[in-house]
């Protein structure tokens, strides 16, 4: 079978390099990649929005299976134009989709069907919003989320009531997120550990994969503003399985009695709180750099997941895993997630011997690697034990260097406080 990954970061390099394992894969193409991903697919330059050309692209070299990576192209529709085509897609629907594309949406289904979560309030005015900050507590801690998409930065954790409504007038007024601020959340802050649960979904099936820990704060310690994710670790082991069954059996009760046409990957941001799990998020695809954390320790075939997921076959599948730990951090342009340089000339990634590395925001030019983005690597390695993972990992990225670079140095310590 000859595949199309839709996508240019390191989950999607991730996705690619499991597939290119797989007996019954021909040939990968990708639109549009990114450096390292050229040296395993075909790259194609296209906008991922432009469904009629990615089609007809589609058609033209006969692609088995369709696999969209980032969250935007499902959010849009893709799923249901290529099935109008009559052509293969592995991910939810347009209406599925707003579980990622509107926090207000998941918010209000997991109400529905009893996902324990925050107490929360849905404001499309920002007046409203300010005024409800004086019902409260001055030093009372709450998260705003703006409603719709923004690449993973639109949640604030906020230490005071004056903070918050610096963030509300940012988001409603400023329109930092644009028309995805136009609603807005605000939240009880939770406190406890929390953890990324990945698992394929037919929608008659929820097949979990390991359970891994993201970290989201740009620095040590959790110091710092919100990114996209500076690294994770799997498997993570502080969560109470028979909760999580429970949150799965939910989520398969709403989507089947709401009649979403979920045939792709679910994702539940959960925190383990005095007061058990509650999750935080829905997103409707691979976490990143979850799946860089995950994916390593599969052994199961990643396109039977894939084909069976489309065609409501999970019930037959089982998922095996390597024992042992991976921890996959990630290597930054200097700046990020703030203003950052691109075009800084990458060394050394031929000397990572006993590591992996999925390209993110890379650029190949005449033999040479360049960064192109604000997350550039992710380094993943593998090992027996937690704490032995972690020091592969590390040793392996002092091997690479660009101008600025820079990256959490304790991803997995978490990991080995809990065990």
């Amino acid at each position: 079978m000859n595949i199309l990954v839709i996508g240019s970061g390191g989950r999607e390099h991730a996705i690619i390099w499991k597939l290119k394992q797989s007996k019954v894969v021909k040939k990968i193409f990708c639109i549009p990649g990114n450096g390292g991903i050229s040296q395993m697919a075909e790259c194609t330059e296209m906008d991922i929005l432009d469904f009629a050309k990615i089609s007809e692209f589609v058609k033209d070299y006969d692609l088995g299976l369709t696999i969209v990576g980032p969250e935007v192209p499902l959010a849009k529709g893709i799923v249901d134009y290529f099935q109008k085509k009559n052509l293969r897609i592995f991910g939810p629907n347009k209406k599925a989709a707003q579980l990622e594309g509107s926090k207000v949406f998941a918010k209000q289904f997991m109400k529905r069907y009893n996902i324990p979560t925050a107490e929360f309030e849905v404001f499309d005015n920002p007046d409203d919003a300010l005024s409800y900050f004086s019902t409260l507590n001055s030093k009372l801690s709450t998260v705003v989320k703006a409603d719709g998409l923004a690449s993973g930065k639109g949640v604030f954790v906020c230490d005071t009531k004056k903070d918050a409504e610096i963030v509300v007038k940012k988001i409603m007024v400023d329109k930092i997120f644009g028309s995805s601020g136009n609603k807005i959340i605000i939240e009880e802050k939770l406190e406890g550990e929390e953890t990324s649960l990945i698992a394929f979904c037919d929608g008659k099936t929820i097949l979990p994969l390991i359970p891994s820990q993201d970290h989201k704060r740009v620095f040590d310690d959790d110091k710092g503003p919100n990114t996209g994710g500076m690294g994770a670790y799997s498997p993570a082991k502080f969560i109470d399985t028979n909760d999580v069954k429970k949150i799965w059996d939910n989520f398969l009760e709403g989507i089947k009695k709401e009649a979403l046409d979920y045939r792709g990957i679910i994702y539940a941001g959960i925190m383990q709180t005095k007061d058990g799990i509650k999750v935080l998020e829905f997103n409707v695809r691979f976490g990143d750099p979850e799946t860089q954390a995950i994916l390593p320790l599969m052994k199961t075939d990643l396109l039977d997941l894939f084909t069976a997921t489309v065609d409501e076959k999970l019930d037959k599948c089982k998922v095996a895993c390597k024992n042992g730990y991976c921890v996959s951090v990630v290597v930054a342009s200097g700046g990020y997630p703030g203003k950052y340089e691109i075009k800084k000339e990458i060394f050394g990634l031929n000397d990572v011997k006993d590591a992996v590395v999925f390209h993110a925001g890379t650029k190949f030019k005449a033999g040479r690697y360049y960064t192109n983005g604000g997350r550039v690597l992710n380094v993943s390695a593998v090992d027996i034990t937690l704490e032995k993972t972690i020091s592969k990992v590390y040793k392996n990225i002092k091997k690479i260097k660009f101008e600025g670079m820079h990256y959490r140095r304790d991803i997995g310590r978490k990991g080995l406080k809990s065990s």
